[in-house]
């Protein structure tokens, strides 16, 4: 059986969600909203077939599932308008900006008890099931820290330049978008962490988004997590999560890449497939099954979403 699904929000999101749903069967995302008239044209070339509904509700009325790929400021009342009626649904991360809000929005999806899962795209990747299993067998020995290192030339980086949110500080920036993946990521390895403190740097521009973020994070037993991220130089992008252990260490790079470490350089884990994206979110859609089903999935939690949010919004703020 196929799922009959809504996609609100047609930029990039949304329509790489649209493309690699229609590679699945498992999915039929039929039903598309987007306010913007561009986003809808080049949604529909991707997939003629699917229908620009004329309201986002006459869209997640029509569907079973409705994945929320729009900015953050609008998702609560569109997925609580989802799950009202029954529907599951799959938010795209940051769950949102608002701490209260976000908050009132995991209760809410709790009460109603809907399947609800965020997309985390690492949730149901290769990289974190195997990380874990070595750090739960001990091969890694005892883990003394995640480094978390993200550098890029420029933010929004050229393919995000059309999500022009992306660089306001009021709903984008590179902590919310890029590190809060990462922080779910050691989350999962090494249970809740707290901020210990955090020194974000912004332009003189007011309504732009962080370019530095320093920090420092535990996890209830001691273990750090430093967090070293900056945008600017003529260099590739660096996207880096390193678990430490006193036996080796596991890297993870762009976000799908594993490698290990035993004190020399870092050797590449496993087979990396061609479109380690298009994997990725195939696996995020099988798992995305599960949980319509109600069975055990890999996929974030809301609850999980909701704590990455309230480090990452604390982290914006600066904690001394």
């Amino acid at each position: 059986m196929t799922i009959r699904t809504a996609i609100i929000g047609l930029g990039i999101m949304g329509r790489r969600m649209l493309e690699h749903m229609r590679l699945h069967k498992g999915y039929h995302p039929e039903f598309l909203w987007d306010p913007n008239q561009e986003n809808c044209r080049l949604a529909v070339n991707t997939a003629p077939g699917s229908h620009i509904m004329d309201t986002a509700e006459n869209a997640i009325k029509a569907a079973d599932l409705v994945y929320l790929a729009c900015p953050p400021a609008p998702r609560k009342a569109y997925a609580l308008t989802a799950a009202a009626t029954g529907k599951a649904v799959f938010l795209e991360k940051p769950l949102g900006i608002d701490v209260q809000e976000s908050t009132g929005l995991v209760q809410q999806l709790s009460e109603l008890d809907v399947p609800a899962a965020v997309n985390f795209t690492q949730a149901a990747g290769d990289a974190l099931s195997d990380i874990s299993a070595a750090v739960g067998s001990g091969q890694l020995g005892d883990i003394v820290g995640v480094d978390i290192v993200v550098t890029y030339a420029n933010w929004p980086r050229d393919w995000q330049k059309t999500a022009d949110w992306l660089r306001l500080r009021e709903e984008g920036g590179m902590t919310r978008e890029v590190i809060s993946h990462f922080l779910f990521f050691s989350q999962r390895i090494l249970g809740p962490l707290s901020l210990v403190w955090a020194r974000p740097s912004f332009p003189a521009d007011a309504r732009l988004c962080e370019t530095h973020m320093l920090a420092r994070l535990e996890a209830a037993n001691g273990c750090p997590v430093t967090v070293m991220a900056s945008v600017g130089g003529m260099q590739p992008d660096r996207q880096e999560l390193t678990v430490k252990g006193t036996q080796a260490s596991r890297r993870v790079t762009d976000f799908y890449r594993d490698s290990i470490s035993h004190g020399g350089s870092f050797l590449p884990i496993g087979t990396v497939p061609d479109d380690p994206r298009a994997a990725s979110l195939k696996a995020q859609l099988d798992d995305l099954l599960l949980l319509i089903k109600r069975q055990p999935n890999r996929l974030a939690t809301p609850a999980e979403a909701l704590q990455v949010q309230i480090l990452v919004e604390c982290m914006l703020v600066g904690h001394h």
